[in-house]
């Protein structure tokens, strides 16, 4: 199956939905894809905006490594790392507010995405991980993201330990998640009573708060291109190549059995 972006709307809510077979990861392609869905959801009528991925595994595990390991030049990391960076700042500048929809596991970019929703709504099973460093990487695009939600303290502790899993109580108590429910049902349930009760209230208000939110963020269409930078310099190390490979083996060596 190859992965998509796709969106619809529906009394005043916008559902943006994205898919790849390996675990949600997203290539540029798909990136690019989904910065448009959620500017065009932006800039037309819907009120809110919620934001998910389909599947039954994780929510999003973060950059394809099938692209990373294409990547020959630090022109073609920084257009890669860009893909991210252009996907938050578009969900930073949206006037609408963006529900998250979290029911799996969140790796890297998708722990990003997660931070960069204005309320995320998850279910107990997930689990959150910071993996770069174990690659030779950093969180540097979606850094910025993840630490305005959970502050210094909390995101230094998911990138220096980058091999340990936090769950969702963990994720709820920083602040990551606005809500946690026990099941799939209950957790849409909530985010079908939010976007409704949004889809009624006043868009001029909601932007206006959302603008009040996202404070002191204006220069990020530069920073998150300056860290896009470094991520697409370090990407041609040895040691990232080399153990995106053996990350890569292992998956293949889990399917063999």
């Amino acid at each position: 199956m190859e992965g998509y972006v796709k969106s619809h709307s529906e009394h005043g809510i916008t559902t943006i939905e994205f898919f790849h077979p390996q675990s949600n990861s997203l290539p540029l392609k798909m990136l690019d894809a989904l910065r448009q869905e959620i500017h065009y959801a932006g800039t037309h009528d819907s009120k809110v905006v919620v934001l998910k991925s389909a599947g039954y595994g994780a929510f999003c595990a973060g950059a394809s490594f099938d692209e990373l390991i294409t990547i020959k030049s630090q022109k073609e990391g920084m257009e890669f790392f860009s893909g991210f960076a252009n996907v938050i700042n578009e969900m930073r500048k949206c006037p609408k507010l963006i529900i998250g929809r979290i029911h799996g596991k969140c790796v890297g970019g998708g722990v990003g995405l997660a931070a960069a929703v204005d309320y995320a709504i998850a279910v107990k099973d997930v689990d959150v991980k910071l993996s770069e460093l174990s690659i030779g990487m950093a969180p540097f695009v979606v850094g910025p993201a993840i630490k305005r939600k959970i502050g210094d303290s909390a995101f230094s502790q998911l990138s220096i330990d980058a091999t340990l899993w936090r769950n969702a109580d963990w994720a709820k108590q920083k602040g990551l998640f606005a809500e946690v429910h026990q099941s799939v049902n209950d957790m849409d349930e909530s985010i079908d009573r939010l976007s409704t009760s949004l889809s009624h209230f006043n868009p001029e208000a909601m932007a206006e708060m959302k603008k009040m939110f996202w404070h002191g963020t204006d220069d990020w269409d530069t920073l998150l291109k300056e860290r896009a930078a470094i991520s697409g310099r370090l990407i041609l190390s040895d040691f990232t190549k080399k153990a995106i490979e053996a990350f890569k083996e292992k998956v293949k060596a889990k399917k063999r059995i």
